[in-house]
């Protein structure tokens, strides 16, 4: 009698391409230097603005406000076309990341584990940005009545700024359920991602359990998607050193040089922050993966350049999972998932520079925040972290909401918006070396039924299949001998 064959889930059947091939978009990017380009178009910026704002005063104000909204027009062309993008890609990236997993054993443990780890560094990457905070104190080194004179903002009654948060356990379900979008369409309208990322979960897990055949053809709709957005991000990235340029020379030339220059302590700070944080990924590395902080620094350097120039995570994703498996040698089934995730989830270098500007705008505005406080910071700006979009300029937004938990003016936001271009670029390397940092330790804790060898192997004979028979989603039948 026969022995029957070994009953297969469809998880472990689909298999669709990866993002990764889509990284030639980018790579002719970091041959052209794109990271230099954009340094350059900030230098000019700063030197336009400086020229045509209020400390040389060449032109008159009104002639100035028109010439830098012109000069910023490819800014922010470049901005929309990077938001456009962002939740059609994280909702496709998530699904077929979750779809290439090996078996459903391997996705339970990374789903429990990269949650887990997502949360705590987001936590630690808070605290880090107050402690940093608290200890240079850069709201001192600004006029703090001219300040409040120029923004018009007093600071408010300290009655509500040390109460702790409601943690009621009666109100935790109702708060749990509505992590659960009743109306998909409307979350992705109002840029929800939280909301975004538990409803492509589901739908990826959905996938998965159905039969293959079935769930094909809308991840074959998925890769389409996918390649759409990686063309959008190609043509805006031709803009990203004229909108740098442009930006850089309106804020300039609407705040001026010497109050760029009152801001460097601030501006210092936040760096200071995010080197620590960056110290810390490598020594997790180090000492839970054995990874050489010199040879993650190697094998990262273009991708981290990249991130800079483009101040979105979302964006440089298939150039994220390439390194990730071509130089940090991490299996394909772990990164495809955790990258499309942590860009979107894992976002400790932006929650580590809303720590940093609560306590800067509380030092300006003379405002004491307590422990209570503090916790409030720490638990908004986890939350408001994970579920933000991986596009340019979305610190400032969360930044409102972090703010007006603990009463201090929102603003606030308008004076260290002059300067978050250049925070923006930096903290998105952050925000990146995370994601790729949380692949190496996922590998490595999480594993899988497969080599690593058999499973590259197993990949590279799909893409041959794929590239003889044009199918983006390989379906393979393990009954067949």
């Amino acid at each position: 009698m026969a022995e029957a064959a070994p009953k297969h889930s469809p998880v472990e059947m689909l298999h669709p391409r990866s993002l990764k091939y889509l990284s030639g978009h980018l790579q002719v990017l970091v041959r052209g230097r794109l990271w230099l380009q954009v340094i350059i178009g900030m230098v000019l910026g700063l030197t336009i603005g400086i020229l045509i704002g209020p400390s040389v005063g060449w032109v008159s104000l009104q002639t100035a406000s028109v010439t830098s909204s012109w000069l910023a027009l490819p800014g922010h062309l470049f901005l929309a076309l990077i938001q456009m993008i962002v939740i059609p890609l994280i909702f496709a990236s998530i699904i077929r990341g979750l779809a290439a997993t090996e078996d459903l054993e391997q996705l339970r443990k990374i789903g429990l584990r990269v949650g887990l780890y997502f949360i705590v560094t987001t936590a630690l990457a808070i605290v880090i940005g107050l402690a940093v905070a608290l200890l240079l104190k850069p709201g001192q080194f600004v006029d703090s009545q001219a300040v409040q004179a120029a923004l018009g903002a007093a600071p408010p009654a300290m009655t509500n700024t040390t109460a702790p948060p409601d943690l009621s356990l009666s109100k935790l379900p109702k708060q749990v359920l509505t992590l659960l979008p009743t109306n998909p369409l409307s979350s992705m309208v109002e840029a929800d991602m939280l909301r975004i990322v538990v409803f492509a979960m589901v739908v990826g897990v959905a996938l998965v359990m159905m039969a293959p055949r079935q769930a094909r053809p809308l991840l074959d709709l998925l890769g389409s998607l996918q390649e759409v957005c990686m063309t959008v991000v190609r043509w805006a990235m031709i803009l990203a050193p004229l909108a740098v340029f442009g930006l850089t020379a309106q804020l300039t030339a609407k705040i001026g040089l010497e109050a760029l220059l009152g801001m460097a302590a601030y501006v210092g700070t936040v760096l200071t922050g995010l080197l620590l944080l960056f110290a810390v990924y490598l020594a997790i590395l180090y000492l839970a993966a054995r990874q050489s902080p010199l040879y993650f620094l190697r094998s990262t350097r273009e991708l981290l350049l990249l991130a800079f120039s483009t101040s979105s995570s979302a964006a440089v994703m298939p150039l994220s999972i390439k390194t990730s498996e071509e130089k940090l040698r991490v299996r394909p089934s772990i990164s495809q998932f955790v990258i499309p995730l942590g860009a979107t989830v894992n976002m400790n270098g932006t929650a580590l520079y809303q720590g940093v500007a609560a306590i800067f705008l509380a030092q300006v505005f003379g405002i004491e925040i307590g422990v209570g406080g503090m916790l409030l910071i720490v638990i908004t700006a986890v939350g408001s972290s994970i579920g933000a979009p991986a596009a340019p300029g979305v610190g400032m937004v969360i930044l409102a909401m972090v703010l007006g938990t603990v009463g201090i003016p929102p603003a606030g936001i308008a004076l260290v918006m002059g300067v978050d271009r250049i925070l923006d670029m930096c903290r998105t390397v952050i925000n990146v070396s995370g994601d790729v940092v949380a692949a190496v330790l996922m590998d490595r804790w999480v594993g899988s039924s497969k080599s690593k060898s058999a499973e590259r192997q197993a990949e590279a004979e799909r893409e041959k299949l794929r590239e003889a028979s044009g199918a983006d989603v390989i379906i393979t039948d393990h009954r067949k001998p």
